[in-house]
């Protein structure tokens, strides 16, 4: 399946300063302006244009935009379409390039350096296009299909209904160029580790379980669609006629293409082998250290984030057992860690009244936070935040807690979702520090202030980069316990216990990409250096096999962050505020962190010259 990438992670670029107008500028007739205001207007269309054309080349995207225009259709998937697009992305930074950037303001400076960053680096990685893996136990093609048209493509009429079973029709394709695309990985000798594939066959052979394929319940997809379709106000022999015609693109188009994925990923797995790192790709070094600059937007090379890990995993034990001490348990580290993942009192039952209190304390927490805003910000959301429990129908496979950004118009709050399916997955010494990440100060502040910018192209608003983006969450956890909160000891080890699990990320990824490491070696590190239970860590590394770089983003954002503001009081001193400085880092929205460095820089330089 194509991909859209509005915004590519980042390499170091130079943001300079806007054109500030002296007196004589400013009293001279305003016809001087003109041409300054003719290439923002060039600027702002170029990203509206490209935005909107990229959207509109895309029929999946259209249905996550609430676009119906090509409802009926897939992505193009093929090597073809992959040429054409890079052609388009080279005319797209000619075009760009034809516009004068010092006739733009200050704002559109910043889309300017942003757009031509995520042009030239979707040029420069088209030869790592095959560097991945399109089907994994984390996501993929063949998981993709079903979730995208359960929970995105929705039926309000008839028509699409009929779009619906068009898209079922149509898998055939999109499977087709799937296989042609793994089998070119694998003539270069890029193949999944085998721990993928029984993950990836198994979920393969799900979606062909059950009615029409065989006797029984009905399978996910039908199941899906008699759901939609039954809840339309039409006569029953419609109903009976879609489903039908539902059913026969399910038999002829779904079974056998998924069968024949299937049959391909078991001859597939005879070639595979149990390699885990992007050492084994051709040039495989240097795929991941340019993964490392595009995750972390910044020029840290493997070893250098590996070394890093290593101090912060360092010293957060050592913070540890200054909790171990305060709280005075008898016991060595490890064992403290044990009793912290065992002991009964840090749980609430998996009962709805456990599952509630849960929530209440959450709640309060947020709304105690809510109450302190000032201290930290300036400019605060429009948007409310909400805490609710995870849905009864997808609590069993989401993650542990998660953040829904509000509707733009307002319609509807942001929610920070807890899952609270298993209890014992949700220790309460981690509520607090859940509650700030995924809400306030975490990412209800970032992602809905961002949301509300105005005078910000759509590439920015619906665009991201996770070194920012998660950084601001990870400090998000730790701005609070410089606010005295965190009370509790347990609770202010929790907080350390999530920092610690991004700062082993670090080691690990690093690890298993750069320095060879087995699996097992990263599960081990897990375990005998975290809280976690030892699920938690194969989890974990097995993500890393599969995304290298990924996991990296977290630890290195906030220690960016960190970085900046402590150079930012040691250069203003008493001039130092923190809401200011907080104000810098949200207000332009999801940056790399090497263009945020640039913003504080600026803000700093202003603040001393005051």
């Amino acid at each position: 399946m194509r991909k859209l990438t509005f915004i590519a992670a980042a390499v170091s670029i130079a943001l300079l300063g806007g054109c500030q107008q002296t007196p004589e500028q400013q009293s001279t007739p305003s016809v001087q302006a003109q041409p300054v205001q003719s290439e923002i207007e060039k600027a702002n269309a170029f990203f509206e244009d490209t935005f909107n054309r990229d959207v509109m080349s895309s029929p999946v995207y259209q249905t996550y935009m609430g676009i119906k225009q090509d409802y009926d259709k897939w992505d193009d998937g093929s090597e073809e379409r992959a040429l054409k697009d890079l052609q388009q992305t080279k005319d797209d930074l000619v075009a760009l390039n034809a516009i004068n950037r010092d006739l733009l303001d200050d704002s559109t400076k910043v889309s300017y350096d942003l757009k031509k960053q995520d042009l030239e680096n979707n040029i420069a990685d088209f030869k790592w296009r095959y560097h991945n893996y399109p089907v994994n136990q984390m996501f993929g093609v063949h998981s993709m299909i079903p979730a995208f048209m359960i929970n995105q493509h929705q039926i309000g009429d008839v028509s699409d209904a009929k779009a619906y079973i068009s898209r079922l029709n149509g898998v055939t394709t999109v499977i087709d160029q799937l296989i042609k695309d793994l089998e070119t990985r694998a003539s270069k000798g890029i193949i999944a580790p085998k721990f993928v594939f029984p993950h990836v066959i198994d979920s393969s052979k799900n979606i062909i379980l059950g009615a029409p394929f065989e006797k029984g319940e009905d399978s996910t997809l039908l199941a899906d669609f008699k759901r939609k379709v039954t809840a339309l106000e039409i006569d029953q022999a419609q109903k009976d006629s879609l489903i039908n015609d539902a059913e026969k693109a399910l038999k002829s188009a779904i079974k056998p293409s998924y069968s024949k994925l299937i049959n391909y990923l078991a001859q597939l797995e005879k070639r595979a082998d149990d390699r885990d790192g992007a050492w084994k790709f051709p040039d495989g070094e240097a795929f991941y250290n340019n993964a490392l600059a595009r995750t972390t937007t910044t020029d840290l090379t493997a070893k250098e984030i590996h070394t890093i890990g290593l101090a912060e995993v360092s010293r957060i034990h050592d913070e540890m057992r200054e909790i171990k001490d305060k709280v005075g348990f008898k016991g060595d580290l490890k064992a403290f860690m044990q009793f912290m993942k065992t002991d009964k009192q840090f749980y609430y039952p998996n009962t709805a009244e456990g599952k509630q209190r849960y929530l209440d304390e959450a709640t309060a927490m947020i709304d105690n936070m809510k109450t302190r805003l000032d201290e930290l910000f300036i400019v605060k959301p429009k948007a409310d935040l909400k805490v609710k429990a995870v849905e009864a129908f997808r609590e069993k496979a989401a993650g542990k807690a998660f953040y829904q950004q509000p509707a733009p118009d307002g319609s509807r709050p942001g929610i920070y979702y807890a899952n609270l399916y298993d209890m014992e997955a949700m220790p309460t010494y981690q509520m607090e520090a859940l509650a700030y990440h995924e809400g306030i100060p975490g990412h209800h502040m970032q992602i809905a202030i961002s949301q509300e910018l105005e005078g910000v192209p759509k590439f920015r608003k619906f665009g991201g980069y996770t070194a920012y983006i998660e950084g601001w969450g990870l400090y998000s956890e730790l701005v609070p316990k410089e606010m005295g909160l965190y009370e509790d000891p347990y609770s202010d080890f929790g907080r350390l216990a999530m920092e610690l699990w991004r700062a082993c990320r670090l080691v690990v990824d690093t690890g298993i990409h750069e320095m060879k490491w087995t699996r097992q070696q990263g599960i081990d590190y897990y375990v005998n250096n975290t809280p976690n239970a030892t699920s938690d860590g194969v989890k974990m590394v097995e993500r890393h096999v599969v995304m290298p770089s990924q996991a990296t983003a977290y630890k290195v954002g906030m220690l960016k962050i960190l970085e900046l503001r402590e150079a930012a009081k040691v250069k203003l001193g008493d001039k130092f505020d923190i809401r200011e400085f907080h104000d810098v880092v949200l207000k332009n929205g999801a940056v790399p962190l090497n263009v945020l460095e640039t913003f504080v820089d600026q803000w700093v330089a202003s603040k001393s010259a005051a």
